[in-house]
């Protein structure tokens, strides 16, 4: 485990995911659940009409990431992530889009995660919604 009680699971003989992690083990004493978050600028009532979905996995983790800190939390302590998409073919096909987003937010942290698709999401623009588990020490 590194120093925030973070550490990667991969089964021997696994090939090592790209993005993601199996599964993740962590310690600490507090778990904080975040909500789905949407692809919205922060404040903003809505997910902007013919935003990229690019763009809102960007926004959806920049909120997550601001939400995780105001919890105590970095970026680090993110041990699980669930996003939803609307579209697989068009999550697939931005995966250049979709990488630097995840870049310029988690950078080289990666979390287990699981992707769905669903048919909608609450807000009729919305692309994606990614909610999380944050472990704090």
């Amino acid at each position: 485990m590194n120093d925030i009680g973070f550490e990667a699971v991969l089964p021997e003989g696994w090939a090592r995911p790209r993005g993601f992690a199996q599964a993740v083990k962590s310690s600490g004493s507090t778990v904080v659940r975040v909500s789905g978050q949407l692809g919205r600028a922060p404040g903003a009532a809505a997910v902007a009409a013919g935003s990229s979905l690019g763009e809102q996995w960007r926004y959806a983790l920049e909120n997550l990431v601001t939400v995780v800190r105001a919890a105590g939390g970095e970026v680090g302590n993110i041990v699980m992530l669930r996003a939803y998409v609307t579209d697989m073919a068009e999550f697939n096909a931005g995966g250049a889009e979709v990488g630097a987003a995840w870049g310029a937010t988690l950078g080289r942290h990666f979390p287990a995660m699981t992707l769905v698709g669903v048919t909608a999401l609450v807000d009729p623009n919305a692309r994606v919604e990614i909610e999380a588990e944050a472990v704090l020490a």
